[in-house]
């Protein structure tokens, strides 16, 4: 039965877009998974996508899947490139993976027009600016 189901909690895993200088010292986004555990966590798999509206148009972008076999306690990965003109529109993330032998989901959702310098915060682990969902 659905009552029987636990409610597993993910804590202490956050993903953020955080704005960075490339090699040619032009401004790029990127999304970063962080691992604030102090265990890994593995089998993870992130989707991500973008809905909403666009000039009084419904918009959705493709949907990207990655996989990364583990990631380590107290780090974070790169998920992906992320470009402003989305920003105008919701930026989700689904994240699954398994810690201690039990798999956790989360939705991480990035609203319309979040991701501005009003929200800035410092990362952990990465320390940059950014916006960060925990």
């Amino acid at each position: 039965m659905i009552k029987d189901i636990p409610e597993l909690k993910v804590e202490n895993v956050a993903i953020a877009i955080v704005r960075e200088k490339n090699e040619l010292d032009e401004t790029v986004w990127n999304s970063y998974l962080l691992n604030l555990k102090d265990q890994k966590i593995e089998g993870v798999l992130v989707t991500s996508t973008g809905y909403g509206e666009l000039n009084e148009e419904k918009v959705r972008t493709s949907t990207l899947r990655h996989f990364l076999d583990e990631v380590e306690p107290k780090s974070f990965v790169k998920i992906e490139p992320i470009i402003e003109e989305v920003f105008g529109i919701n930026n989700e993330y689904w994240l699954s993976f398994y810690f201690n032998k039990t798999m956790y989901d989360k939705r991480y959702v990035f609203l319309a027009e979040s991701i501005t310098e009003a929200n800035f915060t410092t990362i952990p682990l990465i320390n940059k600016k950014g916006v960060m969902i925990i």
